[in-house]
């Protein structure tokens, strides 16, 4: 196990403010290296790239206590690595017996652990002399995941149908779940992405914080996006029952916005039997190549397991919930990133799943640490022609001068 900890390159940084403002950072400040834990969080948020993870000697060995066993660790590492210095091993797929740690920023909580008596992500906590780690929670405890937002949209997102899109009134309330699995270099919403400093909610929390921005905004539809929304499974499960106990009219649509990589078919069954009702996957790519490029998902093993789940969960709830839940799926567009022939092999697949699908093109711009370019709004006119005429039935390209309808 290499013990690391974070040096900035002032050469590249810009003072951005993104190390202060949504870094999970344990010590007084990035950079620091006196007290810095080695975790990363800073490296994967920063957009300028100008913070390097630099290899340093184990100096101190701290007492801690892992299932009431007592362990010698060194100091200034996270409890993720303790644990994996101990032999439990972690994945960034949910695996049985395995931690699953999909963020790494602290965001999801999809890693937590029992510290002292307090549930926190073990992938920033860092480990102190005399800790007491429990990896097993307690059947009875309530998950916790970092949100912001709570604000009115005029649009939606792709899992919002068509014929509500209204740039003059609200269709829906959406909230922004932090930590995601992808490492995408055009995010689009890296701040929410890489977020480890949001308020840590219950699903309960969460959906009271809902349901009073839907009665403020006057709307019936509740949207989660994110970051990704769905990589703590027993959080997202429980909010989407709570937002359903706290809005029983039948009018109250519960929406999902998601990459889709995690969700196997019974993950999705289970967020139905919750009381989802719309869904917007996005499907970044056909290609394996294009997949690993759009996302910065650079090991190809773990690249060709989300690939494949997105499109197959698409199929799957167009085969067993079409007339229960909506489906919008989102593609992405820039000459950079994906070409006009495998976006027409997208339109394909789509056509053969369903040609009803609700198909929205995203036009994807230089975000994060993307330097692409923003396509022109005769480029989506072209993908927007490109797959009326393989046959799709609702295709919406986003612009940036607004919406090319169906």
């Amino acid at each position: 196990m290499r013990l690391l900890f974070a040096r900035r390159d002032e050469s590249k940084c810009m003072r951005c403010g993104a190390c202060d403002e949504i870094v999970a950072c344990s010590s007084r400040r990035v950079g620091y290296a006196d007290e810095c834990i080695g975790c990363g969080a800073c490296q994967i948020t920063c957009p300028c790239e100008a913070i390097n993870m630099r290899e340093r000697a184990a100096e101190r060995y701290v007492q801690i206590r892992v299932n009431g066993e007592l362990f010698s660790v060194p100091e200034r590492i996270t409890v993720k690595m303790a644990l994996e210095i101990l032999g439990s091993e972690t994945s960034r797929i949910p695996s049985e017996g395995k931690i699953f740690a999909p963020c790494e920023v602290g965001g999801c909580y999809s890693c937590a652990v029992d510290v002292d008596g307090e549930i926190r992500p073990c992938c920033v906590t860092g480990v102190k002399d005399g800790m007491s780690i429990r990896t097993e929670l307690p059947e009875d405890h309530i998950p916790l995941r970092r949100l912001h937002g709570w604000m009115g949209h005029r649009v939606g997102g792709v899992g919002t149908p068509w014929h509500l899109k209204n740039p003059f009134r609200y269709v829906e309330v959406a909230t922004f779940a932090c930590g995601c699995n992808l490492r995408c270099p055009q995010c689009q919403n890296w701040g929410t992405a890489y977020n480890g400093r949001a308020l840590a909610l219950t699903p309960k929390e969460a959906a009271m914080l809902m349901t009073d921005a839907r009665m403020r905004y006057g709307v019936d539809r509740m949207a989660i996006s994110g970051g990704e929304s769905t990589l703590n499974r027993p959080w997202l499960v429980q909010y989407i029952k709570e937002l359903r106990r706290l809005n029983p009219s039948p009018d109250a649509r519960i929406h999902v916005d998601t990459n889709g990589t995690l969700l196997k078919e019974d993950y999705i069954d289970e967020l139905v039997d919750a009381g989802m009702t719309d869904i917007g996957p996005d499907l970044k790519g056909l290609r394996l190549e294009t997949f690993m490029r759009i996302t910065g998902v650079h090991d190809k093993e773990i690249a060709e397991e989300y690939s494949k789940t997105s499109w197959s969960a698409v199929k799957y709830i167009v085969d067993n919930y079409k007339e229960k839940v909506f489906i919008g799926v989102g593609v992405p567009y820039s000459r950079d990133l994906i070409s006009l022939e495998e976006i027409a092999d997208i339109g394909e697949e789509l056509r053969r799943i369903d040609d009803e699908l609700q198909v929205c093109i995203l036009d994807y711009r230089p975000e994060f640490r993307s330097r692409i370019r923003r396509p022109e709004y005769s480029e989506m006119l072209e993908v927007h022609g490109l797959l009326k005429g393989i046959g799709l039935k609702t295709v919406i390209c986003q612009t940036a001068y607004g919406y090319i309808g169906p």
